[in-house]
């Protein structure tokens, strides 16, 4: 008997590559686009790697914990790495870059994460970007959790790296992820002696094998079934309109926020500022006394589909997470996950109102 999964005819060079063109046109680039056959930390790692050596000075900008991933790869490439720093409950600002780049005038690579799904915050890239440009540095940016969610534009923003996943705000799968690669970029790469070649790492390998050669043949077998999910997820941005969805995905998140202030019992935004909260993930903080993990937890007893999760590592103990991306950017996901946190809040003798939070999150919502 066939399997709809099982018994697919193998995957065109064309066709790859015409997922290859719309997830070109979904961000709005005329960069060479690539898709690599592996979770988004493979073209993450591979875009550091190719581009630092030993002669790079990095400005890498720390708002959660990726930022810190990014740090200990430039530092493995030999680079010199300048973190900078801001409390995770904040963005990192023009202002901030703009200064680091004036005391560092020998920075030549800036590493900035976009929308912070671990810690919620996001950060100005348009503003930085012009900074960067004016300075003349080559900007990598981590856009794997706000695209589909807010604006995600290498082209207009100067960024020589942008990395995309599919599994968050777009709806789509893990297994596949893309990179855009700017000429400075490429260049920068061929002359990097440590770059990485013949490696599953290599973006130099795709550059020569798959992108100069006309896109005609592939380098190796590709990941058919997540190259499917994606083409599937893709039209169906194009079919709804990215507009559409990422409007979605700000109502979530300004829902989220306004039913968890109304909710009170001591929860309150992690993010300080609106502005600053990325509309991918809605972060909370847990109220005094309460330990975030088991009050997720209690809340997911009754529905443990829903979009809640405790925050990382030491995080865990005071950040609760509303992850309403993809498939959960929808009132239902946010009032299930307000009403369960309700719940758990009342469980533990704190008073929450939860219909004024239902009423609060409904009436923000657009």
């Amino acid at each position: 008997m066939t399997h709809p999964f099982l018994d697919l005819a193998p995957l065109s060079a064309a066709r790859f590559a015409s997922v290859e063109d719309r997830v070109a046109r979904l961000l709005d680039t005329r960069h060479d686009v690539v898709i690599m056959q592996g979770e988004a930390l493979l073209p993450l790692e591979g875009a550091i790697r190719g581009t630092a050596g030993p002669d790079t000075t990095a400005l890498n900008v720390i708002t959660g914990p990726y930022g810190r991933t990014f740090g200990d790869w430039l530092r493995d490439c030999g680079a010199t790495v300048i973190d900078l720093a801001v409390p995770f409950h904040t963005a990192v600002t023009a202002e901030q870059i703009r200064a680091a780049l004036a005391e560092h005038p020998e920075i030549g690579f800036v590493s900035l994460v976009h929308a912070e799904a671990a810690t919620g915050n996001t950060n100005p890239v348009a503003e930085i970007g012009e900074v960067v440009k004016e300075h003349g540095a080559l900007f990598y940016l981590d856009a794997v959790a706000s695209v589909g969610a807010e604006p995600v534009l290498p082209d207009a923003w100067g960024v020589d790296l942008c990395v995309i996943g599919a599994q968050k705000a777009m709806g789509g799968p893990a297994g596949v992820s893309a990179v855009s690669v700017s000429r400075r970029a490429w260049a920068r790469m061929a002359a990097n002696p440590k770059a990485p070649r013949r490696s599953y790492l290599s973006l130099l390998d795709w550059k020569e094998r798959w992108v100069d050669g006309g896109r005609t043949a592939l380098p190796h077998a590709p990941a058919q079934l997540e190259m499917l999910a994606l083409e599937a997820c893709v039209e169906r941005i194009e079919a709804d309109g990215l507009e559409t969805v990422m409007a979605r995905h700000a109502s979530a998140a300004a829902a989220t926020r306004a039913g968890a202030v109304a909710l009170g019992a001591g929860l309150e935004p992690y993010v300080h500022e609106a502005r600053e909260a990325a509309p991918v993930a809605t972060t909370l903080r847990a109220p005094a006394g309460v330990v975030a993990s088991e009050l997720v937890a209690r809340a997911l007893t009754g529905d443990p589909a829903l979009p809640l999760a405790a925050g990382g590592g030491a995080l865990a103990k005071e950040m609760i997470r509303v992850n309403h991306y993809g498939a959960d950017a929808t009132p239902g996901a946010v009032r299930s996950s307000l009403t369960a946190l309700g719940a758990a809040l009342a469980e533990r003798g704190l008073t929450a109102d939860l219909p004024g939070a239902l009423r609060a999150a409904e009436s923000v919502w657009r």
